[in-house]
């Protein structure tokens, strides 16, 4: 693969690993209601997970939108973060955020699924407190609750399990699920009334939402079956009985298991529940999206049926070819500000031209009924996009769409972890499509790679996590 170095905003290389004390772009003057403003601003934050490094990069929202020179990366070395930064620990390799501690500021939420601590499970999950000043407060971390945890900490969300109107931090092993009291975990971790789990299931994440009629959250879960194949199960929340109702979504998909990057939920068709999209990049026709409507009664009902999207569909671009990896990864966001959230999904494999595995990304519109399959598709080959389409750079390899500039429109984030900069090959690399009343525009595209934040380096496949 032909090296190259790409555009970016700013160059800030000298970062420290440790270095929150760089200026922020304005401080918190009310508590803010968004669960990724981490500095209190108003703004939204883009979160780039770098579990090869360990580390954690949030950069902060603003009018502009990304500026790389405004932001900070956290790793377990970071003065106030437990913890020390171990090779194995795969710090960042799943994050989420809420306000855990109630202060008005997001809180950060770091899986390290590989930890490695005497004495006790692996895994962890640390809380990085937010503030105005960025994250100078410090955090707190949790161990697996029972020694036969494995992986504590492949997944965890923070949304209000119960339906009591406070968040519940959960938190998923590759084979048990836990839950918190309330706000800041301060007793054990608590399991589920019923042994739900099927037998043989790994799990790799978990995703809360509004999915139906519950006065709490419900949950799904995800990662592989029995088989090795891709697996989701439907948890429904409350304030008894957890774990009593469940049911699997998907069993048995073909290829390999779900991965985090590959689940995303939000309500795309303004009915007030949340709908699920998962990404299952190795079926069939070269990969396949599936969205479950939420409704009163919960996922997958009979008059809510699973619908599925591919490359095959009439006016979704490109074509349905081995390899492809369509649904790689999903996100969810209003790109068009009409209401109706559109759906990002990457296609890691697609061939652009002559030029193999480069990669795209497709979004699909946004309509009241179910997506409309028509759609665009963006990539390093198309005009106004910072870089050039090579061999292998694996361009949406993981998606985002979040309105960072807070102008009502959803932006890209699209990772592409198989970028090469300069001589160091797999560096990986982020780009940032500003969203617009008639979709995605390449007027003043962000581009940043790890050097950018002090994590440069071959192998680490920066942009692996985004949120």
């Amino acid at each position: 693969m032909r090296a190259k170095k790409l555009a970016v905003a700013a160059s800030v290389a000298t970062l420290a690993a440790a270095g929150l004390t760089l200026p922020l772009a304005g401080s918190a003057s009310a508590a803010s209601t968004l669960k990724d403003d981490f500095n209190g601003d108003g703004y939204r934050d883009l979160v780039i997970g770098t579990p090869k490094a360990n580390a954690v990069t949030v950069t902060f929202g603003s009018a502009s939108g990304v500026q790389p020179a405004n932001s900070v990366t956290v790793t377990q070395n970071t003065s106030g973060v437990p913890g020390v930064l171990e090779a194995e620990d795969e710090f960042g390799e799943n994050v989420t955020s809420g306000d855990v501690n109630g202060d008005g500021f997001a809180d950060l939420i770091v899986g390290a699924p590989g930890e490695k601590v005497t004495g006790k499970p692996d895994g962890s999950m640390t809380i990085v407190w937010g503030g105005a000043s960025g994250f100078k407060t410090g955090g707190m971390v949790l161990n697996a609750p029972s020694a036969e945890d494995v992986r504590f900490g492949e997944g965890a969300s923070f949304v209000d399990l119960d339906g009591d109107e406070s968040g519940n931090l959960v938190v998923v092993s590759a084979g048990r699920f836990w839950w918190y009291a309330d706000g800041v975990p301060s007793g054990s971790a608590l399991g589920p009334e019923f042994d739900f789990l099927p037998d043989g299931v790994t799990l790799d994440g978990v995703v809360g939402g509004h999915f139906s009629g519950t006065s709490g959250s419900d949950y799904v879960l995800y990662g592989k079956g029995a088989t090795g194949h891709g697996y989701a199960g439907y948890l429904k929340g409350g304030p008894g009985d957890l774990g009593y109702s469940y049911k699997p979504l998907m069993q048995n998909s073909t290829g390999t298991g779900v991965d985090e990057v590959a689940v995303a939920a939000a309500d795309t068709n303004k009915n007030g529940y949340d709908d699920l999209v998962i990404g299952a990049p190795d079926s069939i026709n070269g990969g396949e999206v599936y969205l479950w409507p939420g409704s009163a009664r919960g996922l997958d009902e009979d008059d809510y049926p699973r619908r599925t999207y591919d490359q095959g569909n009439a006016n979704v671009p490109g074509d349905p070819e081995t390899g492809d990896r369509f649904g790689a990864s999903v996100a969810v966001g209003d790109v068009t500000g009409d209401g109706y959230l559109e759906v990002a999904v990457g296609v890691p494999g697609e061939t652009v031209g002559s030029v193999a595995r480069t990669g795209n990304v497709v979004v699909l519109k946004g309509a009241p009924g179910e997506l409309d399959d028509g759609g665009a598709s963006w990539h390093q080959a198309t005009s106004g996009v910072p870089g050039a389409a090579e061999t292998d750079d694996h361009f949406g390899s993981a998606v985002q769409l979040k309105d960072i500039n807070k102008n009502g429109y959803a932006d890209l984030a699209a990772g592409a972890n198989g970028e090469d900069i300069g001589t160091a090959a797999d560096a990986g690399a982020v780009w940032v499509l500003r969203g617009g009343s008639t979709g995605l525009t390449t007027t003043s595209v962000t581009s940043f790679n790890g050097s950018d934040f002090g994590l440069g380096g071959a192998g680490l496949r920066f942009g692996s996590v985004l949120r």
